[in-house]
């Protein structure tokens, strides 16, 4: 049922993509805003106690109609609840029109309308921005949100507590976004139980989704990448992603802000931090192509996850 569940969803989400702005996430947006402001005193207690509101109030609605159709042995009524609830929690056609409408502007030289693309994606300053960075920062952004919506969300539906796993990983994704990036809620210890407890929930598919990349890409440069740079990031779950996304496709990715020295060119660092070029991130600068090397990249593992499903589904059937 598991298998055939992500398989209907990912379907019916190709033929019909979830808007971004529909009126459940609008909802969900809400409720987080209302509880910050009921909650938010300064404290880090009063965060956690949000963030457990919060997830009584979204996860257990789930879990409880998944309990309640498996004892009255509906199974027709729990795996259309299965779909219906991986549909709402993938995200993996959300933003995709902006990844394809910027790569289709690199290719045709139309830098101008790429930056205006990657603006309203990203909602960055790219005024000025060279194609090259325009291309990072897309593929970044990709591989990044292909994780938090798709793969995350993959894992924790295949824990025993199924749909309602996949309702946890979201919102604490959510949480940990918008109870911490907003600038008025920087630096507010509010955030700061959201952002922990994110981290934890999501340690491990992050792990495995690197996992995938570097299985579908280039291995050893991946797995390199992985080892020797993931941990320049401030954010360690995106320096994962990203240094073994990168490595998989052979592009270089993050900037000197995120990642200190990294992506100096080899004799720059040699001369500036006595760094050999053994210690460069290894690929090459992001182009149009690394835009159309990342959807390779994305489906592949996608198909991997997929495969390793059905196995793990016949295994199951046949045991």
């Amino acid at each position: 049922m598991t298998f055939l569940s992500i398989l209907c969803a990912l379907l019916i989400e190709q033929l019909k993509p979830l808007r971004a702005d529909n009126l459940i996430y609008a909802g969900v947006k809400s409720l987080a805003m209302r509880m910050e402001g009921w909650f938010n005193a300064g404290d880090a207690s009063q965060g956690r106690l949000a963030w457990f509101l919060m997830m009584a109030a979204l996860v257990l609605p789930a879990a409880l109609v998944y309990w309640i159709l498996q004892r009255l042995n509906l199974v027709f009524a729990a795996f259309a609840w299965n779909v219906l609830i991986v549909y709402l929690t993938l995200g993996f056609r959300h933003y995709s029109h902006y990844f394809t409408s910027i790569q289709i502007a690199l290719s045709a030289g139309d830098d101008a309308s790429a930056r205006s693309l990657l603006a309203e994606w990203t909602k960055l300053d790219t005024v000025g921005m060279e194609s090259g960075e325009i291309a990072r920062i897309a593929v970044e952004k990709s591989l990044v949100t292909t994780h938090r919506n798709v793969f995350g969300v993959f894992f924790w539906f295949l824990m025993p507590v199924g749909p309602a796993g996949a309702v946890m990983y979201r919102v604490a994704e959510y949480l940990a976004r918008a109870w911490n990036e907003p600038e008025h809620m920087r630096n507010e210890a509010f955030g700061q139980f959201a952002a922990k407890a994110f981290y934890w929930i999501d340690w491990l598919p992050v792990r495995l989704t690197a996992i995938a990349f570097a299985v579908v890409g280039n291995f050893e440069d991946a797995i390199y990448a992985w080892r020797n740079f993931a941990h320049r990031w401030s954010d360690e779950a995106k320096g994962i992603i990203l240094a073994a996304g990168g490595g998989a496709m052979g592009v270089r990715l993050g900037s000197p802000n995120e990642t200190a020295s990294k992506v100096l060119p080899a004799d720059a660092a040699a001369v500036d931090s006595g760094e050999s070029e053994a210690e460069v991130l290894p690929g090459e600068e992001p182009s149009a192509r690394a835009l159309q090397s990342t959807v390779g990249l994305v489906w592949r593992a996608l198909l991997l996850w997929m495969m390793l499903l059905l196995l793990l589904s016949g295994a199951v059937w046949l045991g």
